[in-house]
């Protein structure tokens, strides 16, 4: 089913190195707690970046509506 992953590093998972370089937040690009969260648009592309310090339902609410 689930399997742990690393997310930062030489061995983190080719998925979160990709979203890592696209979309850094104010500590850089490395991701340092679970529940950081990523908005990918319908194509593919990362459009935004949440740290778990932020609330998340109202501020990516808003930020889903502009994509889809």
């Amino acid at each position: 089913m689930f399997s742990k992953i690393d997310v930062n590093g030489e061995d983190a998972h080719p998925l979160f190195k990709y979203l890592k370089s696209k979309l850094t937040d104010e500590s850089g690009e490395s991701i340092k707690w679970n529940f950081t969260k990523f908005i990918i648009d319908k194509n593919g592309v990362p459009v935004a970046r949440f740290s778990p310090s932020q609330d998340p339902i109202p501020i990516v609410e808003e930020e889903i509506k502009k994509y889809f």
